[in-house]
């Protein structure tokens, strides 16, 4: 089905100014002779999916982090931990590539999150 830009930034519930940021940044779409933008839905929703960004491959480890500089996941160098507050807890350590300071947040699990445990005793 053809879509007129107004008609599926309507239809996604997006700004047209985003849909027309879109077509600019290469998402398919042809003009009439007229001049007016056409989008074809089908060939749209597959870019839109070509474009999502894949999903992380794994879970980090207590002693891994993302440096921002180097743009990856690194191993932390003297990592230290300290407790923020209840079971939030702050990593602290270094890139082991260009030693900028990296901090990394955990969240540890409770022994009450037990769906099956209704009384809140641990077993």
């Amino acid at each position: 089905m053809l879509y007129t830009v107004r008609e599926l930034a309507d239809a996604i519930a997006v700004v047209d100014r985003t849909l027309r940021d879109w077509l600019a940044a290469g998402a398919p779409h042809f003009y009439d002779q007229t001049g007016h933008i056409w989008i074809e839905g089908r060939a749209f929703a597959d870019w839109i999916v070509s474009m999502r960004k894949p999903k992380r491959e794994r879970r980090l480890t207590d002693k891994e982090a993302f440096c921002m500089r180097c743009n990856e996941i690194v191993e932390l160098v003297d990592p230290r931990a300290s407790v923020v507050r209840g079971n939030l807890r702050m990593y602290k350590g270094k890139c082991p590539k260009c030693h900028c300071g990296i901090n990394r947040g955990i969240r540890l699990p409770t022994p009450f999150n037990n769906t099956n445990n209704t009384e809140g005793t641990l077993e």
